[in-house]
């Protein structure tokens, strides 16, 4: 099988049956449920887009058995990573920057696990071979993989291993000849609903005793046993898209992951028991620079779009001749074109694999990246708040538009240099559906906490952080001043 259409992907959702649980009540079918039906959609188009003749060089490549998605291939030089990002910008540019698991995202970390299998050949090469055989299985069946990396948040001032509950996060309860037996909840599984496959691997910082909670693996959305309970949607379906334009389309369902009893077979298995490999494979793998490279891009398009949001938010009643709104609108500008800067720093200074057949860009300009898009996109959102003030809690409604008082409408919400109510409202509409309504508050919160805690990763960032140029500059300084009674000899009269 080849890259896949909307329609077939639409078709293996609704023959593949899974639990998924809102607002107290199962999903039958999320294809026509009215929370998960447009962003399903979404996704479908995104599919589509690779048979498109239009599209289709940029965002696929060949395959052993017919062409693939472009995130699925390791890029063998500067131009490949390239080519590579303006894959990852078609897809993100149809999705606006919102869709922050589109399926290209975790196709990169299959990808940096199958580069690198001697790290779970550690453990043993058949997981090795299972890592290799799985990436191979859904780049062939060009599957959408969603994960959960993130234990629940109920004691924070304990371990895993140290929770009331021995399994309250997930855990390995058994080894069976079959497989994996686990047990426990996992979150932040974003779009898992919509997804095909789930996968499961640690972030650093297992400790000693987290043996049990050191597992790597995958196994389908519809495995028995396996539960998805989704956060209230911000759109339940009943929005219209006049009044809530980016809402109605792009919802992504964050959703809480249960594994009650979960069967994983040995095939599914990569790593587990072993908390030293589990916090380094992170790491070893390069999967940070790989997945880096498309939120990086994704992050760029997000900037760019509230940028442009803000910038004709202004120009709308006239205030972007305002010497302070100009300023603010400069930041927003700086910071976007910094974003690119970076993934082309990071390209440019790329790093070739121990085997040298490919290349990954480079690690600190992404990092870096990361870290910037944790304040800059909410600074973006606070800036188009303030351009858009008290107006944007006055819009009216769609309804509105064709009532008695329509007239009123017309008259009062026309905006500057003779524009009608209906492009300023529905401008502003999109505005508050970014920065205001609870939709947007998700995006900047996914923004802010996306690679983690903002004030770890700096710290971290300053841990690692190669300081021999910047102290060998400050030597070079300090040796300017010399002995202290040389230099006041140096000067006495």
């Amino acid at each position: 099988m080849s890259v896949r259409t909307g329609a077939q992907y639409l078709e293996r959702l609704q023959k593949t049956p899974r639990e998924v649980w809102l607002r107290g009540e199962r999903v039958d079918d999320v294809t026509a449920h009215p929370a998960f039906a447009r962003p399903t959609a979404r996704i479908a188009a995104l599919y589509d887009m690779q048979h498109d003749p239009a599209h289709r060089d940029v965002l696929t490549r060949p395959g052993p058995n017919g062409p693939v998605g472009t995130a699925f291939v390791a890029p063998a030089s500067y131009a490949d990573l390239v080519a590579r990002r303006e894959a990852y910008r078609l897809w993100s540019e149809a999705t606006l920057g919102l869709m922050g698991r589109s399926p290209d995202f975790l196709n990169t970390t299959l990808l940096a696990f199958a580069e690198e299998p001697g790290v779970f050949a550690r453990l043993g090469s058949r997981y090795a071979d299972n890592v290799v055989r799985y990436y191979e299985y859904v780049r062939d069946n060009d599957l959408f993989l969603t994960h959960a990396l993130i234990t629940p948040q109920t004691d924070r001032s304990k371990g895993s291993t140290a929770q009331a509950d021995p399994f309250l996060h997930m855990g390995v309860v058994a080894e069976t000849a079959d497989g994996l037996v686990v047990r426990g909840a996992r979150m932040l599984a974003t779009l898992a609903p919509m997804a095909d496959e789930l996968i499961i691997y640690n972030l650093p910082g297992l400790r000693p005793g987290d043996e049990k909670h050191a597992a790597v693996f995958a196994v389908p959305i519809e495995t028995p046993g396996l539960r998805l309970i989704s956060r209230e949607p911000f759109d339940d379906g009943t929005r219209n898209r006049f009044d809530h334009p980016l809402s109605s389309h792009f919802e992504e369902a964050d959703c809480l992951v249960v594994f009650d009893d979960v069967l994983v077979p040995w095939d599914r298995v990569f790593l587990h028991g072993d908390v030293a490999l589990a916090n380094a494979m992170y790491v070893e793998t390069n999967l940070r620079q790989h997945t880096a490279h498309q939120t990086g891009v994704r992050g760029l398009v997000k900037m760019q779009f509230v940028t442009g949001v803000a910038m004709k938010l202004a120009q709308t009643v006239g205030i972007d001749g305002f010497l302070h709104v100009q300023q603010k609108l400069g930041e927003l500008i700086a910071a976007t074109e910094t974003c690119r800067a970076l993934l082309r720093a990071a390209e440019i200074d790329h790093e070739t694999s121990a085997s040298g057949r490919s290349v990954r860009p480079g690690f600190l300009p992404l990092q870096t990246l990361r870290m910037h898009l944790s304040s800059s996109y909410p600074r973006a959102a606070e800036v188009l708040q303030t351009l858009g003030a008290g107006g944007l809690l006055m819009m009216p409604s769609a309804a509105d538009f064709d009532s008695p008082i329509s007239g009123d409408i017309a008259r009062y919400f026309q905006g500057a240099a003779g524009l009608d109510a209906t492009d300023r409202v529905r401008l502003y509409k999109l505005a508050w559906d970014l920065c205001g309504d609870g939709f947007g508050q998700r995006a900047v919160q996914y923004e802010r906490y996306y690679a983690g805690d903002p004030v770890r990763l700096y710290s971290m960032n300053y841990l690692a952080y190669d300081k021999t140029d910047a102290f060998a500059l400050v030597d070079r300084a300090l040796a300017l001043a010399g002995d202290p009674a040389q230099a006041v000899a140096e000067v006495r009269p």
